[in-house]
C-alpha cells in the first residue's frame, strides 16, 4: 500500500477524529507513515529512538516500564493498546526509560477497578511521547522486513523528522545501562539466603521472586567484583538491561572475576554478560525478540516452554566454548539458556519472571537456590 493510499484510508476512518494533533512516523529508510499525537509532546514536536514491534495482547504497563527499552521506540502489533489503564502495582521500574510508543488504536476510557490512570495520562505524566492511529499490521510487516531502525516522531514537519531519524544512533555500540541502573545500592526481600543482584535495568517481579528465597543486595551496574564479594554472598544475579553488550565490556570484566567465586544466575542482558565474560561473542538479531508467547526447548528434558522474551541481541552458538547449551528458540535456533558447571553459573535470554505472561519457567529461581545452598 502507498503512502497517499495509507493518508487517505487515516483521514476517512471516523475511529481516529479525536481532535488531537496530527503527527507523522517517519523510519530512517524514508517510510512514512500518519497518525495522532497522544501521550506528551516533545517542545520541538520530534521524539527518535529504535523501533521495534511487541506482540504482547496484555502486560503493555509491564512492558513500557521495563528498563531493557531505553532508547527504543515501541510499536504494539496488538490494535487496542490501553483498555484495562494503567496501576502503579504494575509497574517494573521507578519510571518508564522507553522513548516513544507507536499503537493502532489508544483506548481513552479504560476499564477496569485497579486502573488509578489512563494509559495515555500515564504517558503525559511520564514525559513519553506516542502516536495513535498507526497502520501497525503494515508497519510490523516492514519492520520484519527491513530489520529494526531508527525512527523520528511527532507533530513537526516531515523533513524534520526525516533528518532526525537519519541523525538517530540507534542502539548499537551503545551504553544504556549506565541511563537505567539504580545510582545507590539498596536492599529487598528478606529471605533466608543472600544475593547480590547487579542492576543493569532490574525488574521489580524478579526482585520479588528473589526477595522471596534471599535478602537481596541491589548494587550499581559497575560496582567492581572485589566490593561484590565483600558483602559475602551465597550468589549473584546479573540482571536485564538495555542495550547492546559489546558496549559493555567494562561490565563483563567484572563479572568474569566473580565466575567459580560464588553461583551466578543471569537474565537477558545478564545471559549475553555471562556469555561474554565467558569468552563468547553477541550479535544484533535483525529485528529482536519483544512478546509472550516465543517457544523454548529445554535440552535437558526435549519440553518446550511459552516464554516472554524483550531482546535485540543475542549469544552466538559457535563462539562458546566448555558451556552447555541449555534452551533454544524454537522460531530461528537462538541460544536461550546456558550453564557452565565448573563456573556454578547458568543463564537464560528469556523472561522467567514475566508478570503478566507464560509461568513456565519459574523453575530457574527455584534452581538458583538450590545451586546456592549447595555452596554454603
Amino acid at each position: 500500500m502507498s503512502r497517499e493510499q495509507t493518508s487517505s484510508s487515516w483521514r476517512s476512518d471516523p475511529s481516529h477524529d479525536t481532535g488531537s494533533a496530527r503527527a507523522l512516523l517517519v523510519l530512517a529508510d524514508g517510510e512514512v507513515f500518519e497518525g495522532e499525537a497522544v501521550g506528551w509532546t516533545p517542545p520541538d514536536g520530534v521524539a527518535t529512538g529504535e523501533l521495534v514491534f511487541n506482540t504482547v495482547m496484555s502486560g503493555y504497563q509491564e512492558v513500557l516500564t521495563d528498563p531493557s527499552y531505553a532508547g527504543q521506540v515501541i510499536a504494539f502489533t496488538y490494535p487496542h493498546i490501553g483498555n484495562y489503564g494503567t496501576s502503579q502495582a504494575d509497574s517494573e521500574a521507578r519510571r518508564p526509560f522507553c522513548r516513544g510508543v507507536v499503537v493502532r488504536d489508544l483506548a481513552e476510557r479504560p476499564s477496569n477497578w485497579r486502573s488509578t490512570q489512563s494509559l495515555g495520562s500515564f504517558l503525559d505524566y511520564h514525559k513519553i511521547p506516542g502516536i495513535t492511529g498507526v497502520d501497525t499490521r503494515r508497519l510490523t510487516r516492514h519492520i520484519r522486513s527491513q530489520g529494526s531502525m531508527p525512527c523520528a516522531f511527532g507533530t513537526a514537519p516531515e523533513d524534520v523528522l526525516a533528518r532526525a531519524a537519519a541523525l538517530e544512533p540507534g542502539t548499537e555500540g551503545v551504553d544504556l545501562v549506565s541511563e537505567v541502573t539504580t545510582p545507590a545500592p539498596y536492599t529487598f526481600g528478606n529471605g533466608p539466603l543472600r544475593v547480590v543482584a547487579l542492576d543493569f535495568g532490574v525488574k521489580s517481579t524478579m526482585l520479588a521472586y528473589l526477595g522471596a528465597i534471599a535478602r537481596v543486595e541491589v548494587m550499581p551496574a559497575g560496582t567492581p567484583a572485589d566490593e561484590v564479594l565483600s558483602s559475602d554472598p551465597d550468589g549473584v544475579f546479573l540482571s536485564n538491561g538495555p542495550g547492546d553488550p559489546s558496549a559493555l565490556g567494562h561490565l563483563a570484566a567484572e563479572i568474569k572475576m566473580l565466575l567459580g567465586e560464588v553461583p551466578i544466575f543471569g537474565i537477558c542482558l545478564g545471559h549475553q554478560l555471562l556469555g561474554v565474560s565467558l569468552g563468547a561473542e553477541t550479535f544484533k538479531l535483525p529485528f529482536g525478540h519483544h512478546g509472550g508467547n516465543h517457544p523454548v526447548k529445554r535440552l535437558s528434558s526435549g519440553t518446550v516452554e511459552i516464554t516472554s522474551q524483550n531482546h535485540n541481541y543475542a549469544v552466538r552458538g559457535e563462539s562458546l566454548d566448555g558451556v552447555e547449551v541449555t534452551h533454544v528458540n524454537l522460531n530461528d535456533g537462538v541460544i536461550e539458556g546456558m550453564r557452565c558447571e565448573e563456573a556454578a553459573a547458568f543463564s537464560v535470554q528469556y523472561h522467567p519472571e514475566a508478570a503478566p505472561g507464560p509461568h513456565d519457567a519459574r523453575y530457574l529461581f527455584e534452581e538458583f537456590r538450590i545451586a546456592m545452598e549447595a555452596r554454603r
